[in-house]
């Protein structure tokens, strides 16, 4: 018997001394694991703070390097006329693009006399072909272009599968979120370059970085501006050429309006425009990678916790009730109206 025993502690050493040191690896790499999820976390507080908090402080006289003149695209509603006013408000002169021309004078006539700053207004819609870029570039002629803020975007009114977006709104999605982006920047870059000043605000979505099911497209053209801007920051880096991705989340303007539902309120993580636009701006220097708002910084960063497929799955539910929603309200106001 005692035999049968020494003969089978002889046998489990080997196995129980592997078992010790694997339990020691395992211990060592979960050490190695909180050790980097922690320094991360530090990483990522640290640069929070000193992006959005910080950043108000001792970001105050920043836009006077650039230049002396910024174009905002999309500059006549929601977070291009935020931009507007908080560059005009710095000493910046503007030159607003926009498509609706009384929408233009009256936006440009507002800032300008309210910030004592000169404006120049180019209607131009994005949605068209690309006879409206040397329209464009005729205005900003002789100017010392500093700020370019690529701010002008669309997006289809409901949530909606692919397979029903006509082949319309795709392109001029396709047309006014991506295309408008490089051949915009490509007006005003070689002056940049050749000044060595200067700072491309290319404005994103949190779609870029979390897509949105019901609005493939628009999360596909958010997500080019994610890469064009990353890339072509590169491609200036050194050159004294700033170029920034800013990736908001849901703020309070008419593209976050629904129809029979009406526009989403202002909250803690819903900011208004202009509660936006002065977060945002002052960024600019300190990060070249921002959703421009800590509540929305905080909201990727939770997501962040999760697999890709639950966060997926999550927004189509939600997009799918909004869709659900909207379209039974709107059913029954018309039936009223009846």
């Amino acid at each position: 018997m005692a035999a049968a025993v020494d003969s089978t502690k002889l046998l489990l050493e080997p196995i129980l001394k592997s078992l010790r040191r694997t339990e020691e690896v395992l211990a060592i790499i979960g050490l190695l694991y909180v050790g980097h999820k922690t320094v991360s976390f530090s990483w990522s507080l640290v640069k929070g703070v000193r992006n959005h908090f910080w950043s108000r402080l001792w970001n105050k006289q920043f836009l006077e390097k650039y230049g002396k003149w910024a174009v905002v695209t999309g500059g006549t509603d929601g977070i291009g006329k935020a931009y507007a006013r908080e560059l005009a408000k710095n000493g910046m002169n503007l030159i607003l693009v926009a498509r609706n021309q009384q929408k233009l004078e009256q936006v440009a006539q507002e800032i300008g006399t309210e910030f004592a700053v000169e404006t120049v207004t180019v209607l131009a819609n994005f949605c068209g072909d690309e006879k409206i870029y040397p329209h464009i570039c005729n205005a900003l002629q002789e100017k010392d272009i500093g700020v370019l803020v690529n701010n002008v975007g669309t997006q289809t009114s409901l949530p909606a599968p692919l397979v029903e977006v006509s082949d319309d709104d795709i392109w001029r999605l396709i047309k006014v979120n991506s295309a408008s982006m490089p051949l915009m920047t490509k007006l005003v870059l070689p002056g940049m370059l050749e000044r060595k000043r200067g700072a491309v605000i290319n404005i994103g979505s949190i779609a870029a970085l979390m897509p949105f099911p019901l609005y493939a497209t628009y999360s596909g053209t958010k997500a080019f501006v994610d890469s064009f801007s990353l890339a072509l920051a590169e491609e200036v880096r050194g050159s004294g050429v700033t170029v920034q991705t800013v990736h908001p989340g849901v703020v309070a303007t008419n593209m976050s309006s629904f129809p029979g539902i009406g526009p989403i309120k202002r909250s803690l993580t819903v900011p208004t425009a202009s509660e936006f636009a002065i977060s945002a701006i002052n960024t600019l220097g300190y990060t070249d990678h921002t959703t421009g708002y800590w509540p929305h910084g905080i909201q990727i960063w939770i997501a962040s916790f999760f697999p890709p497929w639950y966060n997926l799955r999550t927004l189509k539910k939600l997009f799918m009730r909004i869709r659900d929603v909207s379209q039974s309200a709107s059913a029954a106001s018309k039936s009223k109206n009846v």
